[in-house]
């Protein structure tokens, strides 16, 4: 005796298991929502980061100052006349690092974020300053620059 087989009408009892569009498109919604929300945080946690690129190159330029002052007795006017801290470009190559008002017991050092760089849209600390004076230093324009 041949045995029928009962088809149904309903088109989900013959398909093979699997995910509906509806609830693909539900989980690229949750997946989308939750990238949105994590990718300005690493962005901002990147941007953070890189900023130490500044500070040491500071750190270096500083601790140059203080050898040609100890050498000199005065501070250099000059990035090219210090040794050890002759590039005016950080490490990193994202700030241009110059000297300001250098003149006897005090200089100041900027380190600008390069137009073209990866911290060109840092306006917190697009310039991070440091001003010395008799050797004690003033990190600037707030502690969060020097990650501090």
């Amino acid at each position: 005796m041949k045995q029928r087989v009962k088809r149904s009408l309903n088109p989900r009892a013959t398909c093979a298991p699997g995910f509906t569009l509806v609830e693909v498109a539900v989980v690229l919604a949750v997946v989308a929502l939750l990238a949105g929300m994590a990718v300005p945080s690493t962005l901002a946690y990147l941007q953070k980061s890189r900023r130490s690129d500044a500070a040491a190159s500071l750190t270096r330029l500083q601790f140059a100052q203080e050898r040609h002052h100890e050498l000199f007795g005065l501070y250099a006017a000059d990035v090219h006349a210090l040794a050890g801290a002759r590039n005016p470009v950080s490490d990193g190559g994202l700030y241009h690092i110059h000297l300001v008002e250098a003149m006897g017991d005090r200089y100041g050092a900027v380190a600008l974020a390069r137009r073209d760089g990866a911290q060109a849209a840092d306006s917190a600390c697009a310039q991070i300053t440091l001003v010395v004076v008799s050797g004690v230093a003033e990190y600037g324009p707030t502690p969060a620059c020097w990650n501090r």
